[in-house]
């Protein structure tokens, strides 16, 4: 059942009116998401925020009247509010009071069918809940004082935060444990020389359905935000006869909550780990490079953004553009025109993969002299070695595959440490 629910947007004054657009439109989109039936939406522009109600007074008592008169069940803030501010707000509008971080990690709790993937949630939910855990029990706090007041409060907030702790603590260790399983299959993956391609990109921008167009999966897409929160890994021979694993990852939005990083950290590895990122971009927003930019942010995020990109502009039979590549001045493709629903230049999507990723792949023979542990061992960790034998010369002879990116800091440690023979 939908809830009754009134929209909150706090945007700076500098803030222009195509960036406010698309904050509206897609706060709009994750509060329907979250199940919410939206009776109303007021903006705040704020020099500064207010210390215990985030926004003005004047603001409040206007949303308030629209609460009372609309029989509104619930606020929704596009920010980040402290815990004191949710709990004066609540008294002020004399409704439920959520900011934008509760409201994506409702959806996700929502989304979140695998086992790997409601511990992350909850892990996500419990982190957020950690710091607001004081709000369900402000009639029994001993701090407040007074008659009447005085006794278990305290003693009752402090075992929450113990159970809610000793919880916290399980659910990092069974997610640290599925982490180290994914290393291994990482690991076991790298023995091939097949690359490892992951689809990025905004949410609801046809990662899913590129992912089932060229896989030939039959993975759930649907035109809804946050459809896909657990990796999934296949692999695949494109047109061309290119071997390689694909990844379909979790859909970024902007300002992606930190809960949700640190809980998703084992999923998102997959991207750091990708040999080559497939940017999916929804070509048909009027939005698209607010998008592009909202996930260029959470890669930097995450320690991705120096993995090779190809970029993929997606849903171009919405907009009548023509299938095409365009590349670098240097050689590789840059992006690449396309409809995943429609299969329009899905051709085109595998002649731009060969020529980047046979620009960033890297094989070589080396010889690495005695006294060389740290540079194999370094080998070892990128399994990047493919087959390693002792030459008559006392020399180690080693052959390795390695993405451009990490052949360069091969070289660089090689220089380091003076191990490196020949190649």
């Amino acid at each position: 059942m939908l809830e009754r629910a009134v929209l909150v947007s706090v945007v700076q004054p500098q803030t222009k009116a195509a960036e406010l657009e698309f904050d509206r439109e897609e706060f709009a989109a994750l509060a329907q998401a979250a199940g919410a039936e939206i009776l109303g939406h007021f903006e705040c522009r704020l020099r500064a925020p207010n210390a215990a109600t985030l926004i003005g007074s004047g603001k409040v008592e206007e949303i308030a009247e629209f609460v009372r008169d609309e029989d509104v069940q619930i606020a929704l803030f596009n920010a980040e509010i402290t815990p004191s501010q949710e709990r004066n707000l609540e008294k002020r509008l004399c409704c439920r009071v959520i900011g934008r971080t509760g409201v994506i990690l409702d959806i996700f709790a929502q989304r979140a069918k695998t086992y790997e993937g409601r511990l992350q949630v909850e892990l996500a939910q419990l982190e957020h809940l950690s710091t607001r855990l004081v709000r369900g029990w402000t009639h029994l706090e001993r701090q407040r004082g007074g008659i009447g007041v005085r006794g278990p409060g305290e003693s009752q907030l402090e075992t929450d935060r113990r159970l809610l702790g000793r919880r916290v603590s399980q659910l990092r260790s069974k997610l640290e444990r599925i982490a180290n399983s994914r290393e291994v299959g990482r690991r076991s993956r790298s023995v091939s020389p097949q690359p490892l391609i992951a689809l990025i990109g905004y949410t609801n921008a046809g990662k899913s359905t590129l992912f089932n167009a060229v896989s030939g999966s039959v993975q759930q897409a649907q035109d809804a935000l946050f459809v896909t929160l657990d990796a999934k890994l296949k692999r695949i021979r494109t047109l061309s006869g290119l071997d390689a694993v694909m990844v379909d990852t979790v859909g970024f939005v902007s300002n992606l909550p930190h809960e949700l990083i640190d809980a998703f950290a084992a999923t998102l590895e997959e991207t750091r780990q990708a040999d080559v990122l497939l940017h999916v971009l929804d070509a048909s927003s009027p939005h698209c490079g607010a998008m592009r930019d909202s996930v260029a942010e959470v890669l930097e995020r995450i320690g991705a953004d120096d993995v090779p990109q190809l970029l993929v502009h997606n849903k171009i039979d919405r907009i009548g553009e023509a299938p095409r590549i365009e590349y670098r001045p240097d050689g590789p493709a840059a992006s690449v025109w396309l409809s995943a629903g429609s299969g329009l230049g899905l051709d085109l999507l595998d002649e731009a993969l060969r020529s980047l990723l046979q620009r960033d792949w890297v094989r070589r023979s080396i010889r690495l002299r005695p006294g060389c542990g740290e540079v194999r061992a370094w080998l070892y960790a990128q399994n990047a070695v493919k087959s390693e034998a002792l030459g008559e010369d006392g020399l180690l002879r080693l052959d390795v595959r390695l993405s451009r990116r990490n052949w360069n800091q091969f070289e660089r440690l090689c220089e380091k440490s003076r191990a490196h023979s020949a190649s």
